[in-house]
């Protein structure tokens, strides 16, 4: 495979000559970000893991496909978890204070586009089976892994809030497989396949 060089969204400045003696650094230029489109094409190229998201409690059951998901550190043991605050799920993950992220595995694409759609919770909670999490969150059997967690942070970005999530408990699927999105597409991911 050649390397494909990065094609700016915006042509590059000239590096900038060094402030004078005494004289701070001048501000970094702005530059136009990348169209919304250059934007998701690029995002399109970055694989991740696919997880459904659940939460329950005083604000009701609610789940949502989410592919914003990824580990912040693991002392204390933390994820981030990235919700549309459009998104139906919002209000209830917002009222719980807790979650689930539960980690699909392969042959997981048709549960992952009932959470991701429209439809009725109580229909996208009848499509599997659940325990409930000590959090009071439901816990999808079979998942390839599962993060019990309670929210404690969240960063407004954009249309988004960035949910930080401590850690509770966690479970894993003794068979290591997983469900990718990559491509517009979904990828079936087996320990061992080549």
């Amino acid at each position: 495979m050649t390397p494909t060089a990065l094609a700016p969204s915006v042509p590059l400045a000239a590096p900038a000559s060094p402030p004078a003696a005494g004289l701070p650094a001048p501000p970094a230029a702005r530059h136009a970000p990348p169209a919304r489109d250059a934007y998701r094409d690029a995002m399109a190229r970055l694989g991740a893991a696919v997880n459904i998201v659940t939460t329950d409690g005083p604000g009701g059951r609610a789940g949502f496909t989410a592919s914003a998901v990824c580990s912040v550190t693991d002392d204390p043991p933390t994820l981030l978890v990235c919700l549309n605050r459009a998104a139906s799920a919002y209000p209830a993950v917002q009222a719980n204070g807790v979650l689930c992220v539960n980690v699909l595995g392969a042959g997981g694409r048709a549960l992952s586009d009932l959470f991701g759609g429209k439809t009725p919770m109580e229909a996208r909670f009848a499509a599997a089976d659940w325990a409930v999490a000590a959090s009071g969150a439901p816990v999808l059997d079979g998942a390839a892994a599962s993060f019990d967690c309670r929210i404690v942070g969240r960063q407004a970005v954009g249309t988004h809030d960035v949910l930080f999530c401590e850690v509770l408990a966690v479970a894993r699927h003794a068979e290591a497989h997983g469900l990718v999105y990559f491509g517009r597409g979904y990828h079936d991911l087996r320990a061992g396949a080549h």
